[in-house]
């Protein structure tokens, strides 16, 4: 059964090209939001900085009203893995924050993520960012036209246990274009040789969550915000790639 049948949305040359388009714009932003990092800030200041971006770009934010969402970007800090509400939260040497970006760019959509460090951070710390961060690239590594999709769970999930670290399993990456999120869902674990067939014309936002702790997760009063079960820290990448004929492009990378 091919990728369409299954209900992967195959995208053309030219709109891959629209795609890039919104890739950049989300990286842009994601850089931006990222320089204002550091220690005394607020999260509601990030968000500002990101709304403010988007606006000066001519784009539209993705994550504004989505499913009521209420803020323009996603801020998780700490034991916060992702879809933290941005509020006025002051951030302290030591803290580890997960910024997650999306924009709407003429239709199309672009979507990324940085766990960013606030000062000095412990060693710890340092590891599971640095263990997630390589987990995504062996993920794209694994995303190329041939392959199954299983390989690129199978890749995110192999790098973070390997580091004694837990991978997120109710949450995952997603296929990308004119809707934030479609087919087909990309798990943090899985069996490689397992899955879909990967093919040009896929566009895929890959996303890599890995706790320090247990894989377990709560979700707080706001509706939200998904947080550790053992409060222990949690980091978050993402890239949107693109594959092509002539091979697997990361498009959300400037």
């Amino acid at each position: 059964m091919s990728a369409a049948q299954r209900g992967t949305e195959l995208k053309s040359a030219k709109e891959i090209d629209s795609l890039r388009a919104a890739g950049k714009m989300a990286a842009g932003l994601l850089n931006a939001v990222c320089k204002e990092v550091k220690v005394g800030v607020t999260t509601d200041f990030l968000d500002k900085v990101g709304a403010d971006y988007i606006k000066a770009q001519g784009g539209k934010p993705a994550f504004l009203g989505y499913r009521g969402f209420p803020k323009t970007i996603c801020i998780s800090v700490n034991e916060e893995v992702v879809h933290g509400i941005p509020g006025p939260r002051k951030l302290v040497e030591g803290d580890i924050v997960g910024i997650d970006v999306g924009v709407l760019l003429n239709g199309w959509y672009g979507d990324t993520a940085r766990t960013m460090a606030v000062g000095k951070i412990s060693p710890e710390a340092q590891r599971l960012m640095d263990v997630s961060k390589m987990s995504l690239d062996r993920s794209i590594e694994a995303a190329k036209a041939g392959n199954r999709l299983g390989d690129i769970s199978n890749a995110m999930q192999s790098v973070v246990e390997s580091a004694k670290f837990t991978v997120v399993r109710e949450y995952g990456g997603h296929g990308i274009g004119r809707a934030l999120h479609e087919d087909p869902h990309i798990p943090c674990l899985g069996r490689a040789g397992t899955g879909i067939r990967l093919v040009p014309g896929m566009v895929l936002a890959l996303e890599v969550m890995a706790n320090a702790g247990t894989h377990e997760i709560d979700h707080l009063s706001d509706g939200w915000t998904v947080v550790t079960k053992d409060k222990k820290f949690s980091a978050h990448y993402e890239h949107t790639i693109a594959i092509t004929e002539s091979g697997t492009e990361v498009i959300t990378q400037i």
